[in-house]
């Protein structure tokens, strides 16, 4: 298993400094930056007030699975990086400048990729003609976060699928 795990870890960083390296001059533009700040968690909020300003008790049930996905997420996703402690791209090399500071010590999984994830299999659940519209931003989130270099491409494929099985879930417990 630990081979399997080192050889992953390999893949990664290579993985992670071709697309940095092909990509260096986008990584740079504030767009990127703006798409990683979407999923900071405020937008997540303002819409769902949104939802229970204009849809009123339309919005009861995606809002409670919303509630309890984050409930869940938060603490899973923390627990999960400090037991795996994987070291951001720049800790792990200090020539690699990246764009942004994480606001948290280790990458895997990414928290901004899987709130992003967990949010977009909930509202899709319940708004399926914005399905495409919310897996391109949840997934524009993930890869920004690779471009701002504060994560490896696993650690935002292992974010993708831990959101998307929290939405599961917490769709479950709130229909």
């Amino acid at each position: 298993m630990a081979r399997w795990i080192g050889k992953f870890s390999q893949f990664d960083q290579r993985s992670f400094r071709w697309l940095n390296h092909r990509l260096e001059r986008c990584c740079r533009h504030q767009i990127v930056r703006w798409i990683s700040r979407s999923g900071d968690g405020y937008v997540y909020a303002l819409i769902a007030l949104m939802m229970a300003i204009y849809l009123e008790t339309e919005s009861v049930i995606p809002i409670t699975a919303l509630l309890i996905g984050f409930a869940i997420e938060v603490p899973l996703f923390s627990i999960l990086k400090r037991i795996l402690k994987r070291q951001r791209p720049y800790q792990k090399n200090p020539q690699f400048r990246s764009v942004i500071l994480a606001h948290d010590q280790f990458s895997f999984p990414s928290g901004h990729t899987t709130a992003a994830f967990l949010f977009a299999g909930i509202m899709s659940a319940f708004f399926p003609a914005w399905s495409w519209v919310l897996y391109v931003w949840a997934a524009a989130i993930g890869a920004s976060r690779v471009l701002l270099g504060v994560h490896y491409p696993g650690d935002i494929l292992a974010g993708a699928t831990l959101g998307y099985v929290i939405s599961r879930y917490a769709i479950s417990l709130a229909s």
